[in-house]
């Protein structure tokens, strides 16, 4: 169990079975790569798991499953660059699992970036040890990570061997389902030494032939003095290579073995041969003290930007400042010279198979709002993947642009073609690449980015053809129905994943889907906008390159009037067609026998049903439209198509659909906490925000958090704080805020950034501070509206506004 502290993750006892967990809540990254929390002594075994991974490394393996040969790309397990132990005299190799531990402390220290543990052990003949290690992943350096490991003897003198590794015999073995297909990615593999105290190994992949070299120095101290023994270089086969070295250590006298790392790839930008840089970088690596000063300063100016600070509630504070500490892990400033999209689970496990999903949609807020810049870079890997997308919807009778709803290297659809039900033991076919969903939140991605950057550098480049290319695909997607004058919908899946076809019919996909209609118009209405926005020639330019008639445009306009959307005479919302005639579950008898439901499907199909006879979902499907979408905005999607919309009719569509939900996704319960708060449920609104904090700190999802992190929950539970605490809503209009802080909650205090200028809000229940930076490039008033009065902020001043109790 962890300590409740604001900056800090900590643990106190060494748990055996919670080792996994830890690993990966106490992982380091820097936007390039990142490594989990893993003990530095350990291997790979069911317990430990010591990954690495390189931000967009992929690698593409094939397997003959049941009959048929199925291809995977994977995000690769880089070679083990923490490996290090040590033995005292013939002793054996220290091993936390396999030594007695007398005193044990862990602690992950987001404000600085380090992990530290601090360990008395006692080895055979009751010699009693202290392991002091302190590791970095270099935020100032994205190349750079380094260990200090301090061996104190505390009740004897005597010889220790130090043993180090670069361990390139690793696989992709972290997903216990994933183990029937082939996790064998590295095909060659070159080691060798580069100074007395220097090591190196050099891999590369099987497939997309990518090198990849980590060079590794050591220095040796006791005490201040730096040691120079004989240092052994010791070989593997040609999969390892490592150093080993012997002292004698002195009763209370610390030894300290600083190991510096570099890491580089083929594929990295500006880097021509991977191997002279990175045993170039290491010869240059400084102690372990300047690197770490280096890197604390990086993440200072990132919390600077970034942090939200809560006064009267240290769980919602530690749990907040860790999930921006992994989202900056996952994607940091140094991802605008890398190209690689947001794995779903981060860089911190093997979960997904590291692909870039519609995760990004909760996460890109956080980013547009503190750093823009890492949203670009991500939207970025969007837009160069533009022609792959083209491809895809051609592929499939469509025009324009249809994004993959899994991602990887290329921009092709990575969805496996079959799926391992973990209950059943069975392969299914996996129809989840339906959800064409992905690509419309793409447009709002790229929308949100515009509307809170004004970067119109970015729309007129990029982000206006991947606007208007989705916009193609959407319209091709709709068929109009002449008898009913309405437009229809074949062939999709919404966010909820349980439903895959309709009861009796063969082919798989829904009809009319109503989150994915109502996105489509809201994509087809932006692109009409954005043909305004950019210049005439820009315009013209795009229409030429997209051939995008009057005709097509003209299409859009008749698809915003006339798309279907189900609403039953009650005013809720149907899900997709037919879905008001599927059954009820009995979801009581169901909670009852199996306790964990949140995996409805997989029990259904393990008992021989089918979850698509039900009125059941994984996750926020209809409700998704209100997370994403203000009421206005949905008010005006249904009334321009002829339905009536309103806020007592969200809170029928609320009631509705959580009895009906499982909540298998962590997404689900970061929307139903934000939509609770829209229909005034303000006790259901703080359940569900303590729920959306649990969900990886404490692994809700029974197992799943060891295999990454769930990037998307982290995004959102930020979202919440700042569009659902701090009540700061980003409209084409501006920025309006309605606070309303918790009841735990005394004060909240943060910046954001808004068309180029700097905010701080300082909230407390009684009163609202805010503050404009001065900023050379950008002068005027900016105007913002406070629980609906208007004001207007001069650069370099504060307004208060008192709030009513």
């Amino acid at each position: 169990m962890h300590k409740e502290h604001p900056w800090k993750l900590i643990y106190k006892r060494f748990e055996p079975e919670e080792e996994s967990l830890r690993e990966v809540l106490c992982t380091l990254g820097n936007g390039y790569f990142g490594t989990r929390g893993a003990a530095p002594e350990t291997v790979p075994t069911e317990m430990h798991y010591p990954g690495t991974y390189v931000a967009g490394l992929y690698n593409r393996l094939s397997t003959n499953i049941a009959g048929r040969t199925i291809y995977n790309e994977d995000l690769v397990n880089c070679p083990n660059w923490t490996y290090l132990t040590f033995k005292v005299r013939d002793g054996v190799w220290f091993s936390p699992s396999a030594t007695r531990i007398l005193s044990f402390h862990q602690e992950l220290d987001m404000r600085y970036g380090k992990f530290v543990r601090k360990i008395l052990c006692q080895m055979p003949h009751g010699r009693r040890t202290w392991i002091h290690e302190t590791r970095i992943v270099s935020m100032a350096n994205p190349h750079i990570a380094a260990i200090k490991y301090e061996i104190t003897p505390d009740n004897y003198s005597d010889y220790i061997s130090v043993r180090s590794m670069l361990d390139g015999a690793v696989l992709n073995m972290n997903v216990e389902r994933y183990r029937q297909l082939n996790f064998n990615h590295w095909s060659s593999h070159v080691l060798g030494k580069f100074t007395r105290n220097g090591v190196y190994l050099g891999v590369k992949t099987s497939q997309s032939r990518i090198e990849l070299y980590e060079a590794a120095k050591l220095r040796i101290f006791s005490g201040a003095k730096e040691l120079k023994p004989t240092i052994e270089i010791i070989r593997h086969g040609n999969q390892v290579v490592g150093q080993e070295f012997r002292i004698f250590a002195k009763k209370h006298q610390t030894c300290s073995i600083e190991k510096t790392v570099s890491i580089f790839t083929s594929k990295d930008k500006g880097v021509k041969n991977a191997k002279l840089d990175a045993v170039k970088a290491a010869k240059k690596l400084p102690k372990f003290d300047v690197l770490f000063t280096l890197h604390a300063k990086a993440w200072k100016k990132l919390w600077d930007e970034f942090d939200i600070e809560i006064e009267g509630d240290v769980f919602s504070q530690q749990v907040l400042r860790l999930h921006m500490f992994h989202l900056l892990q996952a994607a940091s400033p140094h991802n605008k010279d890398i190209d690689a999209g947001l794995p779903a689970r981060g860089l911190h496990g093997e979960a997904y198979r590291g692909h870039v999903f519609w995760d990004e949609i909760f996460v890109l807020p956080f980013f547009n709002l503190h750093m823009p810049q890492i949203s670009k870079a991500l939207l970025l890997y969007r837009y160069k993947r533009l022609e792959k997308a083209r491809q895809y919807a051609i592929d499939n009778g469509f025009k324009g642009a249809m994004f993959p709803w899994q991602s990887g290297s290329s921009g092709r659809e990575e969805t496996q073609v079959v799926h391992l039900n973990p209950r059943s033991g069975k392969w299914g076919p996996d129809y989840s690449r339906n959800q064409r969903h992905v690509s419309f939140a793409i447009s709002y991605n790229v929308w949100n980015y515009w509307r809170v950057t004004n970067d119109l550098d970015f729309l007129e480049k990029y982000g206006a053809e991947i606007i208007l290319s989705i916009a193609k695909f959407a319209c091709s997607l709709c068929e109009y129905d002449a008898k009913k004058k309405k437009y229809h919908v074949r062939g999709v899946m919404g966010p909820d994943e349980f439903h895959e076809k309709f009861p009796g019919i063969s082919l798989p996909g829904l009809i009319d889907n109503a989150y994915t209609n109502v996105l489509i118009v809201w994509t087809l209405k932006k692109a009409q906008e954005i043909l305004k926005l950019v210049s005439k020639k820009r315009a013209a330019q795009l229409k030429k390159k997209l051939k995008l008639t009057e005709y097509e445009t003209g299409r859009w306009e008749r698809v915003i009037r006339k798309m279907r959307i189900i609403i039953d005479s009650n005013g809720i919302i149907a899900q997709f067609k037919g879905y008001f005639k599927l059954k009820e579950l009995d979801w009581a008898r169901y909670k009852k026998k199996y306790k964990n439901i949140h995996r409805m499907d997989r029990i259904l199909k393990a008992e021989g049903k089918s979850p698509d006879n039900y009125k059941m979902a994984k996750q926020a499907d209809v409700l998704m439209i209100f997370y994403l979408l203000t009421l206005e905005e949905v008010e005006t999607i249904f009334k321009a198509a002829g339905y009536n919309f309103n806020s007592k009719l969200l809170k029928k569509n609320y009631d509705y659909y959580i009895k009906r939900t499982s909540h298998g996704s962590t997404l689900s319960k970061v929307v139903h906490c934000f939509v609770s708060q829209k229909v005034g449920k303000a006790k259901a609104f703080w359940d569900w925000f303590v729920e959306v904090l649990k969900s990886d700190i404490y692994d809700t999802q029974g197992g799943t958090t060891t295999e990454g992190i769930h990037a998307g929950v982290m995004g959102g539970s930020l979202d919440i704080a700042i569009r659902g605490f701090a009540g700061i809503q980003v409209t084409d209009s501006g920025i309006e805020v309605n606070p309303k802080l918790p009841r735990k909650w005394r004060r909240m205090k943060f910046n954001i950034f808004y068309k180029g200028q700097s905010l701080a809000f300082d909230i407390k229940k009684s009163r609202i501070k805010i503050s404009l930076k001065k900023h050379v490039s950008v002068a005027g008033k900016l105007p913002i509206k406070v629980n609906s009065k208007k004001y207007l902020i001069t650069p370099g001043s504060t307004i208060a506004v008192t709030l009513a109790k």
